[in-house]
């Protein structure tokens, strides 16, 4: 019996760009923090595995800045890393950087994830449902309930919101490549914070899809030894 992600993607071609444009400067180190170390490999490499590991075998786009691209290759020959993927030239922006990766794309009828690069912890379950979401509503971000109260500061004051219906948003998030792709022909602004407010400011509904409180993103030195910590309690497959 075909699976649900099957019967409703089969035939649509599956892809990801994986968006790597971010420096060390938070982490404290000159190294950009998907090249640093964990678990005796780049955060990269595990990320680009995670997504070698779903069933929607994705294609897989790689946006690096241009400076590290060499580098990147002595990284692929020093850890003998052989999952075929695509290295294209971030741009200014995150935004600019997704435009670029999503220029390698021809299909139309495709349905693309983007992802962060320093995600290394995404499961490649998560990663499925995503595109099965995308594929039955155009649209599938990941996401989880917070675990904290919120506030919010508005001219300097503080106000409650109601914990129930915050969602912090992660990645991969998933689209139709149509859907997409004309959401990206938006002029730039800056609250583009990531594809679904791009894709939200086209005028298109974001559908949220379950996420996991261990899919952190790599951003501070502490993060590193927490991703360990979780990465050793996963099973190996």
């Amino acid at each position: 019996m075909p699976s649900n992600l099957q019967s409703l993607t089969t035939n649509l071609p599956h892809y990801v760009i994986i968006v790597a444009g971010g420096s060390g400067s938070r982490m404290q180190s000159s190294l950009p923090k998907q090249f640093l170390l964990l678990g005796g490999k780049p955060v990269l490499m595990h990320t680009i595995m995670a997504f070698e590991q779903a069933e929607a075998k994705p294609g897989i786009i790689l946006v690096l800045p241009a400076d590290y691209h060499s580098y990147w290759q002595q990284l692929i020959q020093e850890y003998s890393f052989n999952i075929p993927h695509q290295l294209v030239t971030g741009g200014e922006t995150r935004f600019h950087s997704v435009k670029n990766g999503l220029d390698l794309i021809a299909d139309q009828e495709a349905l693309i994830a983007v992802q962060d690069a320093v995600r290394p912890l995404v499961s490649p379950d998560i990663i499925d449902d995503a595109y099965k979401c995308a594929a039955e509503h155009g649209t599938a971000v990941v996401a989880v309930k917070s675990r904290d109260s919120i506030r919010q500061v508005k001219e300097g004051r503080s106000i409650s919101l109601i914990r129930d219906e915050i969602y912090l948003v992660q990645t991969p998030q998933t689209f139709k490549a149509s859907l997409l792709r004309k959401a990206y022909e938006q002029p730039f602004d800056t609250k583009f914070t990531d594809d679904a407010s791009v894709v939200e400011q086209y005028g298109a509904e974001i559908k949220l899809t379950a996420g996991d409180h261990s899919n952190i993103k790599i951003t501070f030195p502490e993060d590193i030894a927490i991703a360990e910590l979780l990465l050793s309690k996963k099973p190996q497959l």
